[in-house]
């Protein structure tokens, strides 16, 4: 009985010793873990980067110069292109690009045997539906003649007869003629005086037809002459001529090769003088307008322009601009010639202004990072710019004077708060 009651009794595992430190040391790291978490979270977001890899521009009070950088070209002002209009294959060749021609100077002929043999069959029909009408033309014209000397005719026979007829009733009467003489002379002269008012109806009636139709048919033959002229100079078009004078250029072509219809052969650039296109930032193009002026680099001489046309169609960021030069044309200018420049679009003025940079590209001018006062870290600012230029940014709201700012590519910034500069 005494050995049955002196049987050991055994712990729960949570009272065990190895399990309580093993909770200890759970609720050690748990504690550290979310210490940590919490420090994490409100750590700001950052990426470190080469203090000499950025470029710090300061802000300050300044004049702000409402200006636009341009790196125009020299263009034509007028370009007249060459175009096949029949086309074909090319037979010789009479000028070269770079030549000097005078307008009407042959450049090019073609060879064309289907065109030909067209114009041939066309000029055939044509020319045969001119003849038809030419000799309907005619007919009408000889039944005029011959209605009218079948008229004359009756009146002379009325005119003969009647004399015959005076005659002969003095004869009759004396009994030297028998009545069928004057009968027969009588009878002839009153079928005369009945055929001269048909006959004469006759002709009013061909007359009017004939002045109703001849007008049409010498418009349809006007019209066919003007078909036959057409025709003939299609064969004209085999040769290229020079439909300005000017100086030829963009033609490279070798006698042999074929040419389609409506294919570009070239172009003249007549002496007119000189315009310059200009890509612009897509920034400005509400603020770019006809009329604005500025001036660009020549030779080491500033020269005035103006803007003459916008095109508001924006490709790759920017949108064309044309500028005529102000004045006569400087000489050496050359088609295709870089030049530097600027356009003026507004007044200078009193402002709070930051250098330009790229940071523009990735921000919008929507934030910066704003440096702090040693030079340590840069954080990121929402701020206010209004006009820009080349050089500078006008500040509207979220910096103040003296304050740095990273100027240079903002790319890995995007997602940041602060960005560390290390040395």
């Amino acid at each position: 009985m005494t050995l049955q009651m002196d049987k050991p009794i055994q712990q729960p595992f949570w009272r065990r010793k190895r399990t309580l430190v093993g909770a200890a040391v759970l609720a050690a790291v748990l504690a550290l873990g979310g210490g940590g978490a919490a420090l994490l979270a409100g750590a700001k977001s950052s990426v470190r980067v080469k203090a000499d890899g950025v470029t710090l521009g300061t802000v300050q009070t300044g004049v702000f110069h409402d200006v636009v950088a341009l790196r125009p070209t020299v263009q034509p002002k007028d370009v007249i292109y060459l175009d096949a209009l029949e086309g074909g294959q090319v037979q010789q060749v009479l000028a070269q690009a770079g030549d000097i021609v005078a307008e009407g100077q042959p450049l090019l002929r073609f060879r064309n045997t289907e065109l030909e043999l067209e114009v041939l069959d066309r000029e055939g029909r044509l020319v045969e539906s001119i003849t038809q009408l030419q000799s309907y033309e005619k007919q009408l014209e000889d039944t005029r003649v011959a209605n009218e000397k079948a008229a004359a005719q009756i009146q002379y026979d009325i005119t003969r007869l009647q004399r015959t007829a005076e005659r002969r009733d003095a004869l009759v009467v004396r009994g030297y003629i028998s009545k069928d003489l004057y009968e027969q002379v009588h009878d002839e002269l009153d079928h005369n005086r009945r055929l001269l008012p048909l006959q004469t109806g006759a002709n009013q009636e061909q007359e009017t037809l004939r002045h109703r139709q001849t007008p049409q048919i010498q418009a349809e033959l006007a019209t066919l002459q003007e078909s036959l002229k057409v025709t003939r100079s299609k064969l004209d078009t085999l040769v290229l001529r020079a439909p300005v004078a000017g100086r030829l250029t963009d033609m490279d072509i070798k006698p042999g090769e074929i040419r389609n219809r409506g294919q570009r052969l070239g172009q003249i650039v007549p002496d007119t003088g000189y315009k310059l296109q200009a890509q612009v930032d897509e920034y400005y193009l509400d603020r770019v307008r006809p009329g604005e002026t500025g001036a660009v680099t020549i030779a080491d001489h500033e020269v005035p322009v103006r803007v003459t046309r916008v095109d508001p169609q924006v490709k790759n960021a920017t949108f064309q601009v044309d500028l005529a030069l102000e004045g006569a044309s400087p000489r050496g200018l050359l088609p295709g010639q870089a030049l530097e420049g600027r356009l003026t679009l507004g007044g200078d003025r009193s402002a709070l202004i930051l250098p330009a940079g790229a940071f523009l590209e990735r921000t919008g001018g929507d934030w910066v990072m704003v440096a702090d006062g040693g030079g340590h870290h840069a954080d990121r600012r929402r701020v206010r710019i209004g006009r820009r230029s080349a050089e500078q940014v006008e500040v509207l709201a979220g910096l103040k004077p003296g304050e740095r700012v990273i100027t240079s590519d903002y790319a890995g910034f995007e997602k940041v708060e602060r960005v560390e500069l290390s040395k």
